[in-house]
């Protein structure tokens, strides 16, 4: 089969097509014929050899893989030959808590991800795709799918009519507000671009803040909504002392990315005197992966998919997110050369 392998460090150049040997399959492995995989800014991270695993040897990277089960190991009993499955972000955690061992193991990073024809895993690993999606709407499910419900639901415990808060239009973010919408709460998104904040109008946000034209952004969230429930920070380093603002008294914010650095000089005191909630979302669970894809199928919510690029042309898709343009995500067809 084919495959495209990268170097962690390598950067994007070091993205190289090439031919790969098929995995054998064990009595509980599935193996699946890859139609579409999805990007997420660890795959950057990746490959600029910022995202710790340990080794700089080639990897087929990206994580989220939606296909069609082509062959199953004689004690499969969860999927056969030709249904429509999407893998998790991490095969070992299936429910309960993280662990260092639970997440040790991921997809495109320290073990081989989708970026290729074919992949192999364990049938725990992988969840049946609801019925409405398409093969690249999938694809955006397995990392910033559960992150969102993780960081809304789980960790953030948002409740219908509570108030959510995302930051910029990224795949996360995007996901973030069209789960929210559903489940009833109030949706707050900001962006520096009036267009994708428009869009994100017609996906249902029921507040914009462009924060060039606002940059005391945490005060008009306050203003408006008398501070977020729940706040999905994806920022980093240049925005969470303005979402820790944001928030309202007991408050959450879901710590999810680093777009702008994951150092800071965290002031304390606006944390504890808001008796606010800060905790760091490491994706999550199979079993929240189950309850987002129920959530999905009920609600028949279609994911914001930026742009599918042929399978030949993956270096333009790594070249999109790079450079911050996207709104949603950015998919891979595999099946399209």
């Amino acid at each position: 089969m084919q495959a495209f392998h990268i170097r962690p460090g390598g950067n994007a150049a070091s993205l190289a097509l090439a031919d790969s040997p098929r995995r054998p399959l064990g009595p509980n492995a599935v193996r699946v014929r890859i139609h579409a995989a999805g990007l997420n800014y660890r795959d950057l991270m990746l490959a600029w050899g910022q995202y710790g695993v340990g080794h700089n040897d080639p990897v087929i990277p990206l994580a989220d893989g939606a296909g069609e089960v082509i062959e199953t190991g004689a004690a499969v009993t969860r999927f056969k030959a030709g249904d429509r499955v999407v893998n998790t972000y991490f095969p070992d955690w299936i429910d309960g808590a993280a662990t260092p061992a639970n997440t040790a193991a991921s997809p495109g990073a320290s073990i081989d991800g989708v970026l290729a024809e074919e992949a192999v895993f364990h049938e725990a690993a992988l969840a049946a795709i609801p019925e409405h999606l398409d093969w690249a709407e999938a694809a955006t499910l397995s990392c910033a799918g559960i992150t969102a419900w993780n960081a809304l639901f789980v960790s953030g415990r948002l409740k219908p009519g509570g108030t959510a808060l995302m930051l910029g239009t990224g795949g996360v973010s995007v996901w973030a507000l069209q789960l929210a919408k559903a489940a009833g709460a109030r949706t707050v998104i900001t962006s520096s671009d009036d267009g994708k904040l428009a869009r994100a109008r017609q996906l249902g946000a029921s507040d914009t803040i462009n924060y060039r034209t606002a940059p005391e952004w945490q005060d008009e969230v306050q203003r408006r909504t008398g501070g977020a429930d729940v706040v999905v920070e994806v920022g980093g380093h240049g925005t969470l002392q303005r979402s820790i603002a944001a928030s309202r008294m007991g408050g959450h914010i879901a710590v999810i990315g680093g777009v702008s650095g994951f150092s800071s000089d965290l002031n304390l005191l606006p944390l504890i005197a808001g008796a606010k909630r800060l905790s760091g979302i490491f994706v999550g669970s199979r079993t929240m992966f189950d309850d987002l894809l129920r959530f999905v199928a009920l609600h028949r919510l279609r994911p914001v998919v930026d742009q599918a690029f042929a399978f030949g042309d993956a270096p333009a898709a790594y070249a999109r997110l790079e450079g911050g343009g996207h709104f949603g995500k950015i998919v891979v067809d595999v099946s399209r050369r």
